[in-house]
């Protein structure tokens, strides 16, 4: 039975996981907006649609428990249709349909067209670059690529996202040319892969002559990369990234790991040497720059040994920033075929121990930021806090740093010269340069 009035022909698009759901949530609000339909991002409509993850277990769980969620506002009367889309149902969608029967329909990674016949509206091809942002309004991502042809061992995004696949850079630049008139001044470029970029349009790894065409974009401030992969990376990247003073001395770069066995069982197309001598090339070209990765432990089969050589490793390479995921087993993956063989304890125990090894790299590196001067951009007001972040954070995984709002006045969305006075481990504490 209805026990409160819905609002009718809302539609609140819901999302869960990466940065590049949150850009695809986008372009789904930006079709229904030029359909002229109401909608809103995580607000309440009497029609949600769910972009889910289903990257990890924890991802997964998360996606499964707000569609369970929904289906019971909709039992409730709260809501009237419950559709889900994502790499979830692109993943599961027999599964999910036989397991909750009650939502209305399930869409996979590729079909936002039927989708939006769903809800009512036509897929308009013209909207090229045409989104609704979500993020607060000085960065927005850029997804310069979809899909992936890697042949990592326990990464299931192939099977839900498919090969790689370029955009073209003039969409790229026009794109871009509309996220800075609408006030964007740092885009974040992101794919599954940024340094397979091109290869399928240009025959050549082009990621640098696309970052060469958008810091001609006027407007855009900074240029920021992420999810760079290791194999094959394109050196004359790094170039671009030390002359260009719009493109931030920042990369992302998964590595998983460092042992040698671990590294080849992964497919990861590299190994110790390689990798440490590509970081020090990365040093050598660009000094300033600040590099972020992502660690995988209890890999099947990882040993004492193998994390022994991979926690040295991490106080040798003193990353400005890490982060630490324990190993999830997916179907379907060619590490599905090992066996899962360290314990969930051992796992997290790892994954703490190489966390308790960042902080103090972290603090010990922001202890030398205190009295120096960056340039921020303040992205919000938090509490008693305005939050910026310098050219080397990327936003809500990196550093922040923090100006006291009861003192200082500084104006969302712009850059400020921001003097640090204080750090902790991944905090800074600043105040606007007199």
């Amino acid at each position: 039975m209805r026990t409160k009035s819905l609002k009718k022909n809302k539609i609140n698009v819901v999302t869960l996981g990466c940065s590049k759901n949150i850009y695809d949530s986008e372009v789904l609000m930006g079709q229904l907006k030029a359909n002229k339909k109401d909608v809103v991002h995580e607000q309440e409509g009497n029609v949600v649609v769910i972009n889910t993850c289903g990257f990890i277990d924890n991802a997964k769980e998360q996606s499964i428990n707000t569609i369970l969620d929904f289906v019971q506002k909709k039992e409730d009367g709260e809501v009237e249709k419950v559709f889900v889309t994502g790499c979830l149902s692109e993943r599961y969608k027999p599964d999910l349909q036989k397991e909750i029967p009650d939502v209305d329909q399930y869409f996979g990674t590729t079909e936002l067209p039927a989708l939006l016949k769903a809800l009512g509206a036509d897929y308009k091809h013209e909207l090229l670059g045409e989104r609704v942002t979500t993020t607060p309004k000085n960065y927005a991502f850029l997804k310069i690529a979809e899909g992936c042809d890697r042949p990592c061992s326990f990464c299931a995004i192939p099977l839900m996202r498919g090969g790689h696949k370029s955009t073209p850079i003039e969409d790229l630049v026009s794109e871009a040319k509309k996220l800075a008139a609408s006030g964007v001044k740092e885009l974040i470029l992101i794919a599954q892969d940024l340094t397979y970029y091109g290869l399928d349009l240009y025959k050549k790894r082009n990621l640098a002559e696309l970052l060469k065409a958008l810091v001609e974009v006027e407007g855009i401030e900074w240029i920021r990369l992420h999810y760079a992969f290791p194999t094959g990376f394109p050196v004359d990247v790094l170039d671009v990234i030390r002359d260009e003073p719009k493109v931030c001395n920042y990369i992302d770069i998964p590595l998983q790991h460092i042992s040698d066995h671990i590294l080849k069982s992964m497919r990861r197309g590299t190994n110790h040497k390689k990798t440490t001598d590509l970081l020090y090339k990365f040093r050598e070209i660009v000094p300033k720059m600040a590099i972020r990765t992502t660690l995988i432990v209890g890999y099947p089969g990882e040993t004492e040994a193998d994390f022994q050589e991979l926690k040295s490793w991490v106080q040798e390479m003193r990353f400005e920033r890490l982060g630490c995921f324990t190993y999830s087993h997916e179907e379907n993956t060619h590490a599905y075929n090992l066996e899962d063989d360290v314990p969930e304890e051992v796992k997290i125990q790892r994954a703490n121990e190489i966390m308790e090894i960042q902080s103090q790299i972290s603090w010990e590196l922001n202890q030398n930021k205190i009295g120096k001067v960056f340039k921020c951009v303040i992205d919000r007001k938090e509490g008693n806090y305005f939050v910026g972040r310098t050219e080397y954070d990327s936003p809500d995984v990196d550093n922040e740093v923090l100006i006291d709002a009861s003192k200082f006045y500084l104006k969302t969305g712009d850059f400020a010269q921001i003097k640090i006075i204080d750090a902790a481990d991944f905090d800074l504490y600043g105040e606007p340069k007199s």
